[in-house]
This record gives structure tokens, C-alpha cells and sequence, in this order.
């Protein structure tokens, strides 16, 4: 009896059960393009286009290990564009014995896939996730009963479980678990990205570049140049350049932000990862060798692998154990709506234009942009987390809910009332200029909190702790920073707090 085995656009993989368990010739696979998950949040053009493009490859390969593939392109006449509509006509057209789904990586269309199992007639097997290290039950376990679910604990755990970095003895590598302190030097004179490999574009992904055009033609972003590696086999070329020439100086400045320079010595893999073409544990093992073997420094391996290791497995675990809810989330009461800027560019904040440049042109911007830029000016600013979550969702195209949300709402915005971060990750203009170069040249002074042409950043961020001091000042990592405002004179802390007002008001008008 046949088996109607439905492929997400991010399961593309072919260790996931449902693939590797298929039988040849007899199951058949559904792929589907469908506009409902192209259109559910605005997304990068170039993420619709690299997904089309790596799920048409990977039904390619699919069918030349003899497979039979059921290929629903978005023109498609009879194409009904949801995933339930899909999944509905393929049963109507191959009366399939059963169904069976890996666990999407979003709440919304596991409900979808649970609604559906009800209501089928079908028997409906959702299976489990398993390119991932922790699984549910394992998150669940270490988590039960914790005070605080702290992601330095759980990296530990994962590492000792999977042997990363670890000597004989059981001790961590180098006598340390973290060596985050070595990254976080400031950028370098000259600091910029090593070269980068770009894949030949063949028919198919030419095809999907043209039905992109014309399907989304006020979609957000660029879509070209397209450089995405979109099958197993261009990712892992990428995944070696990365380990052989990038790794090396991965730790240094992981967290340094240059002018025009969007990718550093960053990876690039988190969508090749989050979309199934690699995985994670090859991935560290890699990373890993590489320390071995003397080719990359032990800050920057390790810095590596705990991003995948400890942060990924992570913040999966947190999406799933506070899902629903989770992303319902505003302990800080953030009302501000999002600014329009976000998606046009135009402000005459530099370091913020920087990274929205980088995003409309490449879906993509390292993490220190998204969490002490972007991120740290909703924080301060009091913009709505959902909608930043939403926006976050649509425009990286690494983005998925289960990864996107819990750096959004928990690191990013303090939105879960610090479940995930120990506390707001705010800063003033001191940090982006300490930590960049993007302050040159800005309109605005990251020296200067009040008056004309002050960092909006440094007025407000005085304002957000005294606007949240209640829960704040009890908080062990800030009493520093409130004796700082306390040594304030009552007229200087009054024209911040106004000063941090009037950029809120040019902020909705427009004009920051």
C-alpha cells in the first residue's frame, strides 16, 4: 500500500525517517510550493527563491534514487496553494494507505497537521524531528525542575553528551567551557571578509529566479545576486571553505560589525542547517577536527560549535516547551508599532541603515547586528515584539518561528520576562561605536545624549531602565549601571528622559 510521505520546504534532508524509510517505487513524495507559506509572513524574496530552488533539487534527487515524486510548482494551474489543500487533492488522487509528515518546525502548522490527522480519514503519522541532538523529551528532562533554564548549563550538558571538545579525563577542552571573552574584540583597521564562494545558477534554480520575479514582484528585498548553495552537495562545499579558510579567524571578532563588509569570518550555514542540507553534528564534528588538527584556534572552534551545539539545540527546546504562548509574550508592556523604517531603510541612523541595507540585499546580517542593533533599538525604542518578531520572521533567510522567535522575544527584547536572557541585552551608542565602525560619518554623535544631533541610542537607553527600574534594579547583573543614574543630577536625568521622548516622536513621524 502506498505511503504519501509530505517534504517541507526545511526538511530536506534524507536521514529524516520520513525519507530514509520510504519504500522505492511504491510510497510517493509530496513537494509543494504553495503562496499561503510563501506569503504568511512578507519574506525575503531571495528565501522564497533559494527554498523553491533547493526543494525542486531535492525532488531531483529523490527520483534518481527511484523514488516517485508528486512535484507541485506555485504556477501550477490546479496548484490550491496551501499545504492542506495539497495534501487533500494528493489523497483524493492516490487513495494512500496512510500519511506521513516530520514535525514542522513551526506551532502553527503542527496544529495544521494535528487538525488534519482528526479529520482525514487517513491514518496520519507525524514523526519526529530527528536532525536535531536534543529531542523534547530530552529538553524537557533537563529542564524540569531548574530555577533557570540557562544556556551555559545546557551547552555543558550537550557537550559532554555528544563529546565535543572534550578530553579523555571528561574536562572541556583548553580547561574551559567558553571562550566567548576571546571574541569580542573590536574590529580591526582593515577588517574585512574573506572570499566567498558563489554557485553556477542551472536551469532549475534560473526558473525559480524568473517565477520569483514575476510571482512577487513588491516582494521585499533583492533577489539578485543569488550566491545560495541549494542542494546537499553545493552546501557542503560551502561547509568545507568555511572549516578551511573562514574558521581561523571565526573567534577574534565574532562580534565586530564593519561598513559594507555583511558577512566577516561568519559561516553563512544557518540556513543550509535550518533548511536540512546539512547537519549539525557534521557540522561540529568538523569544526572540531579543524581544532585537532591545528587548523583553527580553540576560541573560534568552540565559539562555533556552541552556536550550533549549545544555542540552536537551545532555543528549539525553549520555542517548544513555551509554545503556544511563548510568542504572545510582552513582560516590558511594549506598545511602540514598528517603525517603517525597518523595511524601507531610511533613517539617518548609520549603523541602523547598515544593517537594513544588508538585509534587503542579502536576507541576511550577523547576529550582532540583529541582537544589539536592530534588536537593542526595538528594546529601548518599547517596539511591539510581535511585530519585530514578525519582521525578523520574514526577512533572514535562516529564519524559522522555532529558532527566530526565542532570539527575538527572549534575547533580543526581554519580551519573556527574562526566561532566556539573564538580562536585557541593552547598550548605548557607546557599544555600536566601540564595536564598529558604522558611527563615522553618522548624523548623529554616539559621544553626545542630549541636544541636537545626540545618539538617539544613549538617551534611549537612560530612559528604558528608568522607564523599567522596578523590575530591573534588583536584577544582580545591574546595580552598577543604576548607581551610575542615581550619581545623575535630577535636570540631567529630566533631559534624557525628554530627549529620549523626542525620538520617539520623530520615530513615529519619520524623521529619526
Amino acid at each position: 500500500m502506498t505511503v504519501l510521505r509530505v517534504i517541507l520546504g526545511d526538511q530536506l534532508s534524507p536521514r529524516l525517517a520520513n525519507v530514509a524509510g520510504a519504500e522505492t517505487g511504491r510510497d510517493v513524495f509530496l513537494i509543494a510550493e504553495v503562496m499561503a507559506e510563501a506569503t504568511y509572513v512578507r519574506h525575503h524574496v531571495k528565501k522564497i527563491a533559494f527554498l523553491f530552488s533547493a526543494m525542486r533539487h531535492f525532488a531531483e534527487a529523490l527520483r534518481a534514487a527511484g523514488h516517485i515524486v508528486r512535484y507541485v510548482a506555485l504556477d501550477e494551474a490546479a496548484n490550491t496553494q496551501s499545504l492542506e489543500g495539497e495534501i487533500r487533492r494528493a489523497v483524493e488522487a492516490l487513495q494512500p494507505s496512510r500519511i506521513a509528515v516530520t514535525e514542522p518546525g513551526e506551532w502553527r502548522l503542527r496544529e495544521n497537521f494535528e487538525a488534519m490527522r482528526d479529520g482525514l480519514g487517513v491514518p496520519f503519522d507525524i514523526l519526529p524531528d530527528t536532525r536535531f541532538l536534543c529531542s523534547h523529551a530530552d529538553f524537557d528532562a533537563w529542564a524540569e525542575g531548574r530555577r533557570e533554564l540557562r544556556m551555559e548549563y545546557f551547552y555543558r550538558e550537550m557537550r559532554r553528551r555528544h563529546g565535543l571538545l572534550m578530553e579523555p579525563d571528561g574536562t572541556p577542552a583548553g580547561g574551559r567551557w567558553n571562550f566567548d571573552a576571546d571574541n569580542r574584540k573590536p574590529p580591526k583597521q582593515g577588517l574585512t571578509s574573506p572570499p566567498r564562494i558563489s554557485f553556477r545558477k542551472d536551469a532549475i534554480t534560473l526558473a525559480v529566479l524568473d517565477l520569483v520575479r514575476r510571482h512577487f514582484p513588491d516582494g521585499y528585498g533583492r533577489l539578485e545576486p543569488f550566491h545560495f548553495a541549494v542542494t546537499r552537495r553545493q552546501a557542503l562545499r560551502e561547509l568545507d571553505h568555511f572549516i578551511a579558510e573562514i574558521l581561523p579567524g571565526f573567534g577574534d571578532h565574532q562580534d565586530a560589525m564593519v561598513k559594507g563588509e555583511p558577512y566577516l569570518s561568519h559561516s553563512l550555514l544557518a540556513a543550509y542547517l535550518n533548511a536540512g542540507l546539512i547537519d549539525p553534528l557534521e557540522v561540529c564534528r568538523k569544526a572540531e577536527a579543524a581544532y585537532r588538527e591545528g587548523l583553527a584556534p580553540l576560541n573560534a572552534a568552540e565559539g562555533f560549535i556552541r552556536q550550533i551545539l549549545g544555542w540552536r539545540e537551545y532555543v528549539r527546546g525553549i520555542y517548544w516547551r513555551f509554545m503556544p504562548g511563548y510568542v504572545e509574550r510582552n513582560a516590558l508592556g511594549a506598545a511602540e508599532p514598528l517603525p517603517w523604517f525597518y523595511w524601507s531603510g531610511e533613517t539617518r541612523m548609520a549603523c541602523m541603515r547598515e544593517a537594513f541595507a544588508q538585509t534587503h540585499d542579502h536576507a541576511y546580517s550577523h547576529h550582532i547586528q540583529r541582537l544589539m542593533v536592530t534588536g537593542n533599538f526595538a528594546l529601548l525604542a518599547g517596539i511591539d515584539p510581535k511585530a519585530v518578531h514578525e519582521w525578523y520572521l520574514a526577512v533572514y533567510a535562516d529564519a524559522y518561528e522555532w529558532v527566530e522567535a526565542p532570539n527575538t522575544l527572549g534575547m533580543a527584547l526581554y519580551a519573556d520576562g527574562g526566561l532566556l536572557a539573564s538580562k536585557p541585552y541593552a547598550a548605548s551608542g557607546n557599544y555600536i561605536n566601540r564595536m564598529s565602525n558604522f558611527c563615522s560619518g553618522c548624523a548623529y554623535d554616539p559621544a553626545r545624549a542630549v541636544g541636537a544631533g545626540a545618539c538617539p541610542f544613549n538617551a534611549l537607553y537612560w530612559d528604558f531602565l528608568a522607564r523599567h527600574r522596578d523590575r530591573f534594579s534588583r536584577n544582580a547583573r545591574m546595580p552598577h549601571v543604576y548607581a551610575t543614574w542615581d550619581r545623575m543630577a535630577p535636570d540631567k536625568q529630566a533631559a534624557l528622559r525628554h530627549q529620549a521622548e523626542a525620538h520617539r516622536a520623530a520615530m513615529r513621524e519619520g524623521r529619526l
